[in-house]
């Protein structure tokens, strides 16, 4: 077996493999969104303990913190979920495109009769 064969068989597995290592570090973020939580919740605590006159307005930046951490947070599982959907070797995508022939029928394509 020669060398240019072997490397189009090892293709696709290798793409596959580069998909799931990238998908896996992709949702690492979660483990730092979850931090990034946990510190804004423990600093509210913190400050009410020390001033409580100043409980609603820190709520406030607490629920302000909590939803920009959380927003940073949902990156992570669509960039994961990009990674494996997007990147595709190039015989599935010659294989997508012969699954699916157009139809030049009318009734076939599900438009009826114009």
């Amino acid at each position: 077996m020669n060398d240019k064969a072997r490397d189009e068989n090892s293709q696709p597995e290798m793409l596959e493999g580069a998909k799931s290592m990238g998908a896996g570090a992709a949702t690492i973020a979660s483990a730092g969104a979850a931090v990034g939580i946990g510190n804004v919740f423990s600093s509210l605590i913190h400050s009410v303990a020390r001033n409580p006159s100043l409980a609603k307005q820190l709520f406030g930046y607490a629920i302000l913190g909590f939803a920009l951490t959380e927003a940073i947070a949902s990156f992570a599982p669509m960039m994961a979920f990009l990674i494996l959907s997007v990147f595709r070797s190039k015989k599935e995508s010659f294989s997508l495109i012969k699954q699916a022939p157009l139809s030049h029928n009318k009734v076939e394509a599900g438009l009826g009769t114009i």
